[in-house]
Parts: C-alpha cells; structure tokens; sequence
C-alpha cells in the first residue's frame, strides 16, 4: 500500500510524471493516488521523490 507523507511532500509532482499507470495526481497543491490503477507496485514514485515522502507499506 502506498503512503505518501503529506507533512514531508513538496508537491513537486516529479511522482505524477513518471507514473506508468497514471495512478498519481495533483489537485490542488495536493497529492492524489488512485489505488485502483495503481496495482503493479512499481515503486517508481518512491525511488524519484526527492524528498522521501512516498513510502510503501505491506498490508
């Protein structure tokens, strides 16, 4: 399950424009993940965040 640390995110939106799925978006100065596409785990989102604000979490 993905987590993204709203406290720790810049909202830069480097996520959103390598998500294969599509999965991330930003509305509003904030960041929005639409668990349904995002099924693969990828993890790519995680791996660009500059800051470290994307974690994934085992169910």
């Amino acid at each position: 399950m993905i987590n993204i640390r709203r406290d720790v995110c810049g909202y830069c939106g480097a996520c959103v424009s390598v998500c294969p799925q599509g999965s991330l978006e930003l509305i509003d100065a904030y960041l929005t993940v639409d668990t349904e596409t995002c099924k693969d785990k990828c993890k790519i989102c995680s791996t660009v965040c500059p800051l470290g604000a994307i974690e994934w979490v085992e169910k």
